[in-house]
């Protein structure tokens, strides 16, 4: 218990930076490897894109702010393609951009958390969600636009004596299976590469059974890819669930070239934050996360600003409540504020990824500080929505920019 009251005490402090910062990037330095990548990305035609892996939450799976990344990136440096996806469509609302995703009836959604997060739970990867048929003949299709035109599919799944395998077609053309048989339990992915480049790809399941973790299209003439990996409500504790077996054969296979975590948006709208809990989720998965892709370079997002009009959570952690609305609020409408868990969030981010030697990004001080969502949300044009937490599209751009900007100028620095 005192324990906990002292490091409580010590996260209600201001940090203090130990690490060089440009603008909202702290520790440049740990992104070398990639930023000597990028430099040479638009011209390595005819080799596979880099590949950015983003994991997190409902601002990840939305796909607003990376979607804009990937626009970006692809208009500096070619398109790789769109990277890595949950497969099929895992739930309800399922939002993809440059792509469009179907699937027949016949599966069974599995997921770290939400309505299909129950036991007993299948065994998951990078995606945060599995498909496993329930019937021969269940399939998914993935239409690309074609600025995410692609000539290299990944299938990836959980293998076993009985388990089959899946019939493929590009653009409509029979391109043969892929086979899954294998050890029971063994998670395995599979490449298929197309002779041009295609615009959709379907597979096909040949008998109950099969249970596929991710998929992926990526064009190999150089470029970039970012794959978001998203799951709507989760926290980084709900990350953990997955399987390291399944996360080691899917980073083996996707082979990222940077890793960036954005989760802490729910950890700060949590009922009760439990901070000390937190922080060692928070060493853990960085450092399983090292060792399973072999030491690729993390950028640990900060949680953006977002707001609430919840009374229950303006005591969900010690601290001030950031009032940021100068009407009071009435029963009917309660005023706006800042639970005073996502502080505390922010706070143990930027402390673990000096710890740890991370680079850090700023989300909240680069959208201006504490309560700018709200006038993120006022604009003549809003740039988020009116939940006061989640990005439209126009303000995933405008973040992405940001965050570009930023990386541009601590690649100066780590030279």
């Amino acid at each position: 218990m005192r324990l906990a009251l002292l490091m409580l005490t010590a996260l209600s402090m201001p940090v203090e930076a130990t690490t060089t910062c440009s603008g909202g990037l702290c520790n440049a330095e740990a992104l070398r490897p990639w930023f000597a990548k990028l430099a040479l990305a638009g011209r390595a035609r005819g080799k596979p894109p880099l590949h950015i892996l983003q994991i997190g939450d409902s601002h990840t799976a939305g796909d607003a702010v990376t979607g804009g990344w990937r626009t970006l990136l692809q208009e500096r440096t070619g398109s790789g393609g769109h990277g890595v996806l949950a497969p099929g469509r895992p739930y309800d609302g399922y939002i993809t951009q440059g792509v469009t995703v179907s699937m027949s009836p016949g599966w069974s959604v599995g997921a770290t958390f939400g309505k299909d997060a129950h036991e007993p739970r299948p065994r998951l990867g990078l995606s945060g969600f599995s498909l496993t048929s329930t019937a021969g003949g269940a399939s998914m299709a993935l239409r690309a636009e074609p600025a995410m035109a692609f000539d290299r599919f990944t299938l990836c799944a959980i293998g076993g004596v009985d388990r089959g395998g899946v019939a493929v077609r590009f653009d409509g053309v029979d391109r043969g299976r892929i086979d899954f048989s294998a050890p029971a339990g063994q998670p395995a992915c599979r490449t298929i590469r197309a002779d041009g480049l295609s615009l959709s790809v379907e597979i096909m399941a040949e008998r109950p059974g099969l249970t596929i973790t991710s998929w992926a299209t990526f064009s190999d003439d150089g470029g970039v890819a970012l794959s978001n990996l998203g799951v709507v409500g989760s926290q980084l504790a709900h990350f953990a669930r997955t399987d390291d077996a399944v996360v080691a054969e899917e980073l083996k296979a996707y082979r990222p070239d940077l890793i960036v975590l954005a989760f802490g948006t729910n950890e700060g709208f949590a009922p009760h934050f439990d901070a000390v809990a937190y922080e060692a989720i928070l060493r853990l998965q960085v450092a399983r996360l090292r060792r399973l892709s072999g030491d690729v370079p993390i950028l640990l997002l900060g949680a953006p600003d977002s707001l609430s009009r919840q009374p229950a959570l303006r005591a969900n952690a010690a601290g001030v409540v950031i009032e940021c609305e100068t009407v009071p609020g009435t029963d009917a409408h309660p005023a706006l504020f800042a639970p005073p868990a996502l502080a505390m969030v922010r706070a143990i981010q930027r402390r673990i990824a000096d710890d740890l030697g991370l680079a850090f990004w700023d989300w909240q001080m680069r959208m201006g500080g504490p309560c700018a969502a709200r006038g993120w949300v006022k604009r003549d044009v809003p740039l988020m929505r009116g939940d006061y937490v989640h990005f439209n599209k126009a303000g995933g751009l405008e973040i992405a920019r940001a965050l570009q900007a930023d990386l541009d100028r601590g690649a100066a620095l780590a030279e």
